[in-house]
C-alpha cells in the first residue's frame, strides 16, 4: 500500500527478483532510484528525455525508459536491470552473440540495448530484421551502424528456434 510522507513515498517492489522497500522523494525518476539508491549502475542515465534508451530497464516485463517513470510508481513492481537479467543468465546468449557479431562498441548503449532485445526475443519465433530494427529503434547507438546488432538478435532469435545451433 502506497503511503505518503510529505515529499517522500513508501515503496514495496521486486528488483531482480528480490524484494525491496524503498521511501523515495516524490520526484525522482526509477533510473536516479536504481542508480543512487540501490547501486545498480548498469542503466545509464543520457538524455533524460527518454529519447536515447541507455536507461531501458524491464517493469513487470516491459521495457520502459528509467528517466520517464517515477520510482513512486514501482510500487508493487517487478523490476528487472541488466544486472539482474545478466546474473540470472537469462541473457546469456545474448551478449556471447553481440560479442561475436561485435554488437558493441564503446559499450554505453549496451545495456539498453540488450534488455530491450531481451523483451523482444521473449516473445518468442524469429522476428524479421525490419522487426528487429523497429523494436530497437528507440535505442540509439553512435558507433555500430545498427546491423551488427540486428544480426546478434536475429541468431540468437533463430537459435532459440532451435533452427541455428548456438
Amino acid at each position: 500500500m502506497t503511503k505518503v510522507f510529505a515529499d517522500r513515498i513508501d515503496i514495496d517492489l521486486m528488483v531482480n527478483g528480490e524484494p525491496v522497500e524503498a521511501r523515495v522523494p516524490a520526484g525522482q525518476h526509477v533510473i536516479d532510484f536504481l542508480r543512487q539508491e540501490l547501486g545498480l549502475t548498469g542503466a545509464h542515465a543520457s538524455c533524460e528525455h527518454g529519447v536515447c534508451g541507455t536507461c531501458t530497464v524491464r517493469v513487470d516485463g516491459a521495457s520502459v525508459r528509467g528517466c520517464l517513470m517515477l520510482a513512486a510508481q514501482l510500487d508493487g513492481a517487478d523490476v528487472w536491470t541488466i544486472e539482474g537479467l545478466s546474473d540470472s543468465e537469462a541473457i546469456r546468449d545474448l551478449q556471447e552473440a553481440f560479442i561475436a557479431r561485435n554488437a558493441l562498441q564503446c559499450g554505453f548503449c549496451t545495456p539498453g540495448m540488450l534488455v530491450a532485445a531481451e523483451e523482444l526475443l521473449a516473445q518468442g519465433g524469429v522476428p524479421e530484421r525490419a522487426a528487429i530494427r523497429e523494436h530497437l529503434s528507440g535505442n540509439y547507438c553512435r558507433c555500430t551502424g545498427y546491423e551488427a546488432i540486428v544480426d546478434a538478435v536475429e541468431t540468437v532469435a533463430r537459435q532459440r528456434a532451435g533452427q541455428v545451433q548456438a
